[in-house]
Protein backbone atom coordinates (compact mmCIF):
# COMPACT_ATOMS: atom_id res chain seq x y z
CA UNK A 1 0.00 0.00 0.00
CA UNK A 2 1.32 3.74 -1.36
CA UNK A 3 1.95 5.98 1.80
CA UNK A 4 1.01 9.75 1.09
CA UNK A 5 4.84 10.33 0.68
CA UNK A 6 5.01 7.86 -1.69
CA UNK A 7 2.30 8.81 -3.92
CA UNK A 8 3.14 12.99 -4.01
CA UNK A 9 6.64 11.73 -4.64
CA UNK A 10 5.40 9.70 -7.49
CA UNK A 11 3.43 12.52 -8.75
CA UNK A 12 6.76 14.99 -7.87
CA UNK A 13 8.58 12.80 -10.20
CA UNK A 14 6.05 11.95 -12.87
CA UNK A 15 5.47 15.99 -13.38
CA UNK A 16 8.95 16.94 -13.48
CA UNK A 17 11.66 17.37 -16.25
CA UNK A 18 14.03 17.96 -14.14
CA UNK A 19 15.88 14.31 -13.41
CA UNK A 20 15.74 15.23 -9.60
CA UNK A 21 18.30 13.66 -7.07
CA UNK A 22 16.40 12.45 -3.32
CA UNK A 23 17.77 15.71 -1.97
CA UNK A 24 15.74 18.13 -4.81
CA UNK A 25 12.81 15.46 -4.58
CA UNK A 26 12.60 15.97 -0.58
CA UNK A 27 13.01 19.72 -0.78
CA UNK A 28 10.27 19.88 -3.44
CA UNK A 29 7.93 17.38 -0.62
CA UNK A 30 8.33 19.79 2.21
CA UNK A 31 6.27 22.19 0.51
CA UNK A 32 3.24 20.03 1.21
CA UNK A 33 4.65 17.81 4.28
CA UNK A 34 7.00 19.76 6.22
CA UNK A 35 7.35 17.18 8.85
CA UNK A 36 9.38 15.04 6.27
CA UNK A 37 12.27 13.62 6.65
CA UNK A 38 15.53 12.80 3.99
CA UNK A 39 15.44 9.02 5.19
CA UNK A 40 11.49 9.04 3.94
CA UNK A 41 12.48 10.44 0.67
CA UNK A 42 15.02 7.78 0.01
CA UNK A 43 13.20 4.42 1.66
CA UNK A 44 10.23 5.94 -0.62
CA UNK A 45 12.45 6.39 -3.87
CA UNK A 46 14.15 2.82 -3.24
CA UNK A 47 10.81 1.40 -2.85
CA UNK A 48 9.13 2.98 -6.21
CA UNK A 49 11.96 2.43 -7.93
CA UNK A 50 12.14 -1.67 -6.74
CA UNK A 51 8.35 -1.55 -8.06
CA UNK A 52 9.21 -0.11 -11.01
CA UNK A 53 7.06 3.12 -10.63
CA UNK A 54 10.11 5.58 -11.32
CA UNK A 55 13.57 4.82 -12.91
CA UNK A 56 16.73 5.70 -11.40
CA UNK A 57 19.47 7.36 -13.29
CA UNK A 58 22.93 6.48 -11.87
CA UNK A 59 25.98 8.30 -12.94
CA UNK A 60 29.31 7.39 -11.41
CA UNK A 61 30.52 9.54 -9.67
CA UNK A 62 26.99 11.69 -9.00
CA UNK A 63 24.08 11.55 -7.18
CA UNK A 64 21.23 9.14 -8.35
CA UNK A 65 18.74 10.52 -10.35
CA UNK A 66 15.16 9.69 -10.80
CA UNK A 67 12.51 10.02 -13.56
CA UNK A 68 9.35 9.05 -15.05
CA UNK A 69 8.95 5.45 -16.30
CA UNK A 70 7.52 6.95 -20.02
CA UNK A 71 9.73 5.23 -22.81
CA UNK A 72 12.78 7.33 -23.48
CA UNK A 73 16.41 7.71 -23.35
CA UNK A 74 19.16 10.32 -21.84
CA UNK A 75 21.92 12.40 -22.99
CA UNK A 76 24.42 12.49 -20.58
CA UNK A 77 27.58 15.20 -20.57
CA UNK A 78 30.45 13.75 -19.48
CA UNK A 79 32.06 16.94 -18.06
CA UNK A 80 28.77 18.53 -16.43
CA UNK A 81 26.31 15.90 -15.98
CA UNK A 82 23.79 17.77 -17.84
CA UNK A 83 21.24 15.30 -18.12
CA UNK A 84 18.44 15.70 -20.89
CA UNK A 85 15.90 13.87 -22.95
CA UNK A 86 15.78 12.11 -26.17
CA UNK A 87 13.18 10.30 -27.98
CA UNK A 88 15.18 7.83 -29.99
CA UNK A 89 13.41 4.75 -31.79
CA UNK A 90 12.64 1.68 -29.14
CA UNK A 91 15.17 -0.55 -29.92
CA UNK A 92 13.85 -3.50 -27.91
CA UNK A 93 12.95 -5.54 -31.05
CA UNK A 94 16.27 -5.10 -32.65
CA UNK A 95 18.26 -5.92 -29.16
CA UNK A 96 16.01 -9.13 -28.84
CA UNK A 97 16.30 -10.24 -32.75
CA UNK A 98 20.59 -9.46 -32.46
CA UNK A 99 20.81 -11.74 -28.56
CA UNK A 100 17.89 -14.01 -29.64
CA UNK A 101 16.72 -13.20 -26.00
CA UNK A 102 13.36 -11.37 -24.86
CA UNK A 103 14.40 -8.05 -23.34
CA UNK A 104 12.13 -6.15 -20.41
CA UNK A 105 13.43 -2.82 -20.80
CA UNK A 106 16.63 -1.12 -21.94
CA UNK A 107 18.15 2.38 -20.33
CA UNK A 108 20.02 3.80 -23.32
CA UNK A 109 22.83 6.67 -21.81
CA UNK A 110 24.34 8.57 -24.57
CA UNK A 111 27.74 10.64 -23.34
CA UNK A 112 28.66 13.56 -24.80
CA UNK A 113 30.19 17.21 -24.18
CA UNK A 114 27.48 19.38 -24.26
CA UNK A 115 27.76 22.89 -25.90
CA UNK A 116 28.89 25.11 -22.60
CA UNK A 117 31.46 22.30 -21.63
CA UNK A 118 33.08 22.52 -25.10
CA UNK A 119 32.97 26.48 -24.99
CA UNK A 120 35.37 26.30 -21.69
CA UNK A 121 37.41 24.21 -23.19
CA UNK A 122 38.05 26.48 -26.38
CA UNK A 123 38.39 29.09 -24.07
CA UNK A 124 41.24 27.51 -22.45
CA UNK A 125 43.25 26.71 -25.48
Amino acid sequence: MATKYAKKILEIIETSRNHMTAEQVFYTLRQTYPQVVLATVYNNLNRLWQQGSIRKITIPGMPDRYDRIARHDHLICKKCGMLQDVDLTDLTALLERQIDIPILSYDLKLLYICDACRHKTAEKS
